[in-house]
C-alpha cells in the first residue's frame, strides 16, 4: 500500500476529516491514535505525508494543544523518529517514563507508547519504520540535535518523495524506500546520544581520523570533534571508554609522537620551544614533563642522545623509546 496526502483543516468537523483521510491513506498498519475530547474539539492542523509500503512519513503542524488518551499508541515492532522544528513534542512509555523534545531536537523510540502530546503551534516530522531497520533497542529512547546534515538530507528526501511517489514504478518505489531507511539509519548513527555498542568502533575511528587532521589546531578537543561528527561528547566518550583510552589521551599521544619525530628530523632547525608550540603544548616546561613521562627523557636529552648515537654510527644505542629509521627491528 502506497499513497500521499496533504490536508489543511480547521472548523467543527476538522478532526473527522483528518481521521478519514489518515485511515484511507495509512491503513491499519499505522492506525490513528485516540485523541482527547479537548484535542478533537479544538483540532486545527496541517498534515502532509505518505505511506511507502511498510514505512510512513508525516509532516504535522497543529494550532491547538494535542494529547492522546486510551490504550497504547503504535506497534511494538515499529521504530519512530520525531524531528521537532517548532514547539514541543512529548510522549510517555508504558513503564511510566516521559520524554520531551523541544524545537531543534530529535527523538528516537521503539515499541508502544502510552501517549503522546504536542504544545500549541508545534511542527514535527515523524518517520515510522520496522524496528529491524534501525535495531534501536526496544524500550530505549535517544535524543539528539535536529539540525545535522543527515537530518536535513532525510527531510529533503521525504519532501521529494511526497511529490513523486504516485508516479514511481516498482523499481523506483524499492529504491525510494531503501533510501528512506538508509537515511534514517544515518540520522540515528550520526546524531543521537544513545549509540549502539556495535557502532562505537566506527565512531571512535572517525574521531581519530578527525583528530589526526587537526593535530596542530589549537581548537582541537573532544567537543570540537563531537561537533564535527554530529554526536554528543557523551556518545564520543562512551565509544572511547570501550577501548580503554580517552580521545584526549589519544590526541596527547599523537602530538607527542609527532613532536618526537620533529626532534629526530635530519638537519633540524626548529628549537624545542618551537616544536612544542607547533604541536600545541602550553609551554616548554609542560612539554618536557609529558615528554619525559612518555619517553623517559626530556626533549633536549632525547634529541642529544640521538645526535650522539648518529655521530658515532652506533645504530643500536638509540634513546629509550626510539622508533625512527635505523632502530633495531627486534627480530
Amino acid at each position: 500500500m502506497n499513497g500521499t496526502f496533504s490536508v489543511h483543516l480547521s472548523g467543527a468537523d476538522a478532526f473527522g476529516e483528518f481521521a478519514h483521510e489518515w485511515r484511507s491513506r495509512m491503513g491499519e498498519t499505522f492506525a490513528l491514535a485516540r485523541f482527547s475530547q479537548e484535542s478533537v474539539a479544538g483540532f486545527a492542523a496541517r498534515s502532509r505525508g505518505f505511506r511507502l509500503r511498510d514505512a510512513m512519513f508525516n509532516r504535522f503542524e497543529n494550532t491547538a494543544a494535542l494529547r492522546t488518551v486510551g490504550p497504547g499508541v503504535g506497534a511494538e515492532d515499529h521504530v519512530r523518529l520525531w524531528i521537532v522544528h517548532r514547539g514541543t513534542w512529548r510522549f510517555g512509555e508504558p513503564g511510566g517514563a516521559e520524554h520531551t523534545a523541544p524545537a531543534g531536537r530529535i527523538l528516537v523510540q521503539t515499541g508502544k507508547l502510552s501517549h503522546f502530546a504536542a504544545a500549541p503551534r508545534t511542527a514535527v516530522r515523524m518517520l515510522v519504520l520496522p524496528a529491524a531497520e534501525i535495531r534501536h533497542g526496544r524500550g530505549r529512547t535517544a535524543s539528539g540535535e535536529g539540525g545535522s546534515a543527515e537530518v536535513r538530507l532525510l527531510t529533503a528526501h521525504a519532501a521529494a518523495l511526497h511529490g513523486t511517489l504516485d508516479e514511481l514504478g516498482p523499481a523506483g518505489l524499492d529504491a525510494a524506500r531503501e533510501t528512506l531507511a538508509e537515511l534514517a539509519r544515518a540520522v540515528v548513527r550520526g546524531g543521537v546520544d544513545d549509540a549502539e555498542p556495535r557502532l562505537s568502533p566506527v565512531l571512535a575511528q572517525a574521531a581519530r581520523d578527525v583528530a589526526d587532521r587537526w593535530l596542530t589546531d589549537p581548537g582541537l578537543s573532544p567537543t570540537a570533534v563531537a561537533r564535527e561528527l554530529n554526536v554528543s561528547v557523551r556518545t564520543l566518550q562512551r565509544a572511547f571508554a570501550r577501548e580503554g583510552r580517552s580521545l584526549s589521551a589519544y590526541i596527547r599521544e599523537r602530538r607527542l609522537d609527532e613532536a618526537r619525530r620533529a626532534l629526530l628530523a635530519p638537519h633540524r632547525r626548529a628549537t624545542v620551544s618551537e616544536i612544542a608550540a607547533r604541536w600545541q603544548f602550553a609551554d616548554g616546561g609542560h612539554f618536557a614533563r609529558v615528554f619525559r613521562a612518555r619517553y623517559g627523557r626530556t626533549p633536549t636529552e632525547y634529541a642529544a642522545a640521538d645526535a650522539g648515537a648518529a655521530a658515532v654510527g652506533d645504530r643500536t644505542e638509540r634513546p629509550a623509546g626510539f622508533t625512527g629509521p635505523g632502530a633495531p627491528s627486534g627480530r
